[in-house]
């Protein structure tokens, strides 16, 4: 029976939390300690691979422009290639899932980042250069959703402590990546190739455990995944949001691929597994019929995450550019958007849990935003002699994304909505997400500063602030069904 992809989703986690055929004790666990020491080393290996090929480049996109010829509108496309391959790739994680398992499909994303990270230093031309980079974001769309059905799978007594570990790892690759690319560039002797050529180097380490890891080749029919769940009129979603309030936050630093915080029920955000495996094994594989796309709070969601995923990917591909524009060095300006990453470590724990108290998140969202505006016009005003104060406010701004995947879990009722919000809410965000890095390399290329450009950034926060708060208004997705 045909599926569409976001149905594939949403059975992919719900075979992931509740007992399979195969399995009748429920998910798998590590059959040994060795086992899952190897499964552990593997998961923390493969989080710090799935930011380096965004935050790498940063630092370096004026040499690599100058290498490659590259004009500020092509590398506006380029800093757009991330939210493009996000949103395009991920409609195939659940579907090759389904059918080669998921351990094996993150073995294959893994030597995807690798073969297109090693690729990006032999590229003569943008158009090879754009290719091996999607090649290397296609492995990491599909291994970030399939991250935390992994973890459900292996550790589902310790979702909240395996994916407390992804979460770091994930969080420490985004900001080593932005911090130490540079000063790795100089000790290479100063080529931009070699500087993100290195990366590659990590993908292959990580590649060494998920190749014993894949041997277990668990298919449709062996772990539940042929089941028909619930769908969603919408393409693809991490994920770990339909099991947000079992996990703490697993993306932090303002990444933007999946993952994260959230609570479906209102309650502290670090929820034990046990009870929310039991309430989605419980509950009944029908419900309302919810169209999603008819409903406001599923538009005010999707708005909210495209606009804040269009600040992270601008902060992301342009920021450090902004800086060393000003005067800053490329080293400093790579620990300045390091600073910025690593800022939503903290806070992707402390938001959540704020926000599951709050009946409305608007206020949340408004004080988001407001540093958000505070920090573009420091950097319109002074953008070197307040580099790091606001390299620190644009670092919290960031932090909506946390606070948006929490909100999707607080607007549902049931395991079938959440999911469904979840992909609606990401596919249409990251969609609306792709034209902004390229407008403002337009607008960058057209002024020949920038003073536009962050005019624009700016200007997006208004749209973020308006769809937050009506998204953070107390009702759920099923009351609109």
């Amino acid at each position: 029976m045909h599926t569409s992809p976001s149905d594939d989703l949403a059975t992919l986690d719900t075979a992931a939390s509740a007992p399979s055929p195969a399995e009748p004790g429920g998910p798998r666990r590590a059959a040994s300690p060795w086992r899952g020491r190897v499964m552990a080393a593997g998961l923390l290996l493969a989080a710090l691979n799935l930011r380096p090929a965004v935050t790498s480049l940063g630092p370096l996109l004026e040499e690599v422009r100058d290498g490659l010829g590259m004009s500020g509108t092509v590398a506006g496309v380029l800093t757009s290639v991330p939210p493009a391959c996000f949103a395009l790739f991920g409609f195939t994680a659940p579907r090759l899932a389904r059918r080669w398992g998921p351990g094996a499909v993150v073995c294959a994303g893994l030597a995807a980042i690798a073969a297109g990270l090693l690729l990006r230093p032999f590229a003569g031309g943008t158009v090879v250069f754009l290719a091996a980079s999607a090649l290397a974001l296609a492995g990491i769309a599909v291994s970030n959703v399939l991250m935390p059905v992994i973890v459900k799978r292996w550790f589902p007594d310790r979702v909240g402590a395996m994916t407390g570990l992804y979460s770091m790892g994930l969080s420490l690759g985004t900001a080593v990546a932005a911090a130490a690319t540079v000063p790795m560039t100089d000790a290479l002797g100063g080529s931009w190739r070699a500087g993100l050529g290195v990366w590659a180097l990590l993908a292959a380490v990580a590649l060494v455990p998920w190749l014993f890891l894949a041997r277990d080749r668990t298919s449709g029919a062996e772990s539940g995944l042929e089941a028909n769940g619930p769908g969603a009129n919408g393409p693809v979603a991490s994920a770990s949001v339909a099991s947000a309030s079992e996990a703490g936050a697993s993306e932090a630093g303002g990444s933007e691929t999946g993952g994260g915080t959230g609570t479906r029920t209102g309650t502290d955000t670090d929820t034990d597994a046990p009870a929310a495996v039991a309430e989605t094994a419980a509950a009944p594989a029908d419900g309302p019929a919810i169209r999603i796309a008819r409903s406001p709070l599923a538009w005010a969601m999707a708005v909210f995450f495209g606009f804040q995923a269009t600040a992270a990917y601008i902060s992301m591909g342009w920021m450090p550019q902004i800086f060393r524009d000003a005067g800053v060095s490329a080293s400093t300006s790579g620990l300045l958007l390091a600073v910025m990453m690593a800022m939503g470590v903290p806070l992707a724990f402390v938001l959540p849990r704020i926000a599951a108290r709050l009946r409305h998140q608007g206020v949340l969202v408004v004080i988001l935003g407001v540093l958000g505006l505070i920090g573009y016009g420091g950097l319109w005003l002074a953008p070197a002699e307040g580099a790091w104060l606001w390299a620190l406010l644009l670092g919290v701004a960031n932090c909506a994304f946390p606070l948006a995947l929490t909100m999707i879990g607080m607007r549902t009722r049931t395991h079938a909505g959440v999911v469904r919000l979840s992909a609606f809410a990401q596919s249409v965000g990251y969609l609306l997400s792709i034209p902004g890095p390229l407008l403002v390399g337009v607008l960058y290329q057209h002024s020949g500063g920038w003073g536009q450009p962050l005019a624009l950034m700016a200007g997006f926060m208004v749209p973020q602030i308006v769809a937050g708060v009506l998204a953070g208004r107390d009702r759920t997705l099923e009351d609109e069904g």
